[in-house]
């Protein structure tokens, strides 16, 4: 399998391959986002977090910190970070805890659209994924080069 099959499009360097507004292009999603955004979130972490949080554990915990605090977006915001740096797309903290804070909606929607992008089925999880993809590893980094002096 090459590499543009397991992810997907490819992306520009740097780049969301959607708008941040763009939330009504995918409308089931959107939906699912506006009415129980921990099952969005869920999917999202499972992910990126390579399988280590399940998708399961991730939305209950984002559910239980919304519903004591109010600020699940402050640990929804850290996957935005995290996602941000594996993929090496463009941003800061400041722009990533603004986004989830005035738009929780719009920011989870737009991090489940990428991994989407990226050649993800995020009904099937990371562990779905990758036995789709005979376990290759999905998202490893690509080292270009040999080595160099």
């Amino acid at each position: 399998m090459e590499a543009q099959h397991l992810h997907g499009k490819p992306q520009a360097e740097g780049q969301w391959s959607t708008g941040f507004c763009d939330c009504f292009s995918d409308c089931s999603n959107c939906c699912i986002t506006c009415w129980c955004p921990c099952i969005t979130f869920g999917q999202v972490a499972d992910i990126v977090d390579r399988g280590a949080t399940t998708c399961g554990t991730a939305g209950a915990l984002y559910a239980l910190i919304s519903f004591i605090t109010g600020c699940g977006c402050l640990y929804s915001c850290y996957y935005r970070k995290k996602m941000r740096a594996q993929y090496n797309i463009e941003g800061d903290d400041c722009s990533d805890c603004l986004k989830h804070f005035c738009c929780e909606l719009c920011a989870l929607t737009q991090q489940y659209r990428e991994l989407t992008h990226r050649g993800f089925n995020m009904s099937l999880g990371w562990a779905g994924n990758l036995e789709r993809n005979q376990g290759v590893a999905m998202g490893a980094p690509v080292f270009q080069g040999g080595m160099n002096r």
